[in-house]
């Protein structure tokens, strides 16, 4: 199983990014998915998670409104759209399964600076 994240960068606040998880050696379509993110110093939190055929999504509080998660069971991919990025938003973000796989993908740095 291999979770690969990208489409992280720096970008000003206000600014946007587009968060890709491909997946392999895995059904996507078998699992609800969720983005993490783990700021330094602080404990990985989930962002976003969406149900296994897109039905049922949800948000921690702090990023309604905000970021869209999506997924492409075809392509077996999960993405996440961040509008309106805010500096409280820097973290590495990390996409798996529900419960998580053993495997973690690397992550995918986000920086929101000006």
């Amino acid at each position: 199983v291999q979770l690969v994240e990208s489409g992280g960068g720096l970008v000003q606040p206000g600014g946007s990014l587009r968060l890709s998880c491909a997946a392999s050696g895995f059904t996507l379509s078998s699992a609800a998915m969720s983005w993490y993110r783990q700021a330094p110093g602080k404990e990985r939190e989930v962002v976003a998670t969406i149900s296994r055929f897109g039905g049922t999504i949800t948000y921690v509080d702090s990023v309604k409104g905000r970021f869209t998660i999506s997924r492409d069971n075809v392509k077996n991919t999960v993405y996440l759209q961040m509008n309106n990025l805010k500096p409280e938003d820097t973290a590495v973000y990390f996409c798996n399964a529900v419960p998580p796989l053993r495997s973690w993908g690397q992550g995918t740095q986000v920086t929101v600076s000006s």
